[in-house]
This record gives C-alpha cells, structure tokens and sequence, in this order.
C-alpha cells in the first residue's frame, strides 16, 4: 500500500520521473550554495536574487512567450542590474549593502509581476512566477542539470577558499598577500 503511493507513480508516469530528476539536480546544485550563504550571513542574496530575476524573465516572456533561453536571458540580465545597483547604493550612500538589495529585490519583485500581469493571458501567474515542476520538458531538465553540474564543478574548484574565507577570512587575506 505504501509503495503504491510512494514508488509507483515514479515507476508509471514519465513526468513524475522527470520531476524527480530535476528537483534532486536542484537540491545537489542548490544546497551547496546555500550553506555557504548562510555560513557568510548572506542568506538574503539568494532570495533577493531568486525575487530580482522576475522582471528580465517577465519581459522575456512578453517577447517570446515561454521561451527558456529568452526568459533565462532577461533573467541573468535583470539579476546582474540589481546586484549591480545595489552594490552601488551601498557604496556610495550610507545604506548597508542588505538594505539596498532589500529595497532593490521588492522594487524588482513588484515590477516583474506589473509586466507579467500586462499580457492578459490564460496562463496561471503562479505557474510563470513559481514554475510548475510537473510540467518539466527534457529542454529544461537539460538546463537543471547543465547548471547544477556547472555549480558543483566550480565549488570543487574552489572548496577550500571559499570554506577558509567563510571560517576565517583574515586568515586567507593574509595567506593570499604572502
């Protein structure tokens, strides 16, 4: 009975196994990164960034509809223009740099739902701001898993400064001057 509720939908439907595959390359690609996060207090960063790529994915999708590549692009760009501001808010004013990013990423946020909510369409606002795992393509999947190994390679690379500056980053700054 209880297999048949846990394993065989795995076992029968396709979509449920590609559901599956992406949301362990998520976990495998994402939770490395969130440890570091959290460990350097800047638990905020991800979720500011997962808020300020909303509108470059909002007019991605007004261009080309459900286009991956053209709401991934208008993602990166829009995610790079906030990092960007508000790197240059906490720099020049006498703002933190979490108060500006916090400012940046909720200004962003409601600008991305403004610009999906123009297009009146039939498509639910909650499948285009959140996704909808279920309905996984093997495109997508492909773009999951291309990133997650691509997050992995690079942290493998570059573990042992980043758990140093995480620990103790005096240390690494004067290990890194000699």
């Amino acid at each position: 009975m209880l297999t048949d509720a846990l394993i065989a939908p795995f076992t029968e439907f396709e979509f449920m196994r590609r559901a599956l595959a992406a949301v362990v390359a998520l976990s495998l690609g994402a939770a490395p990164i969130g440890v570091f996060l959290m460990l350097r207090r800047m638990s905020l960063v991800g979720d500011a960034m997962a808020h300020a790529i909303l509108p470059g994915a909002a007019i991605g999708f007004l261009l080309s509809g459900l286009n991956l590549f053209a709401m991934t692009v208008g993602g990166l760009v829009a995610g790079f223009a906030v990092a960007l501001l508000a790197g240059l808010v906490a720099r020049n004013t006498e703002l933190k740099e979490d108060a500006s990013l916090a400012t940046f990423y909720l200004v962003s946020l409601a600008l991305g739902v403004t610009i999906v909510s123009i297009k009146g369409t039939n498509i639910d606002l909650l499948h285009v701001l959140f996704g909808d795992i279920l309905a996984m393509d093997n495109q997508t999947l492909l773009v999951i898993t291309f990133n997650a190994t691509i997050t992995l390679l690079v942290l493998a690379v570059i573990y042992r400064p980043l758990v140093i500056e995480c620990v103790d980053p005096l240390f690494l700054r004067t290990v890194s001057r000699a």
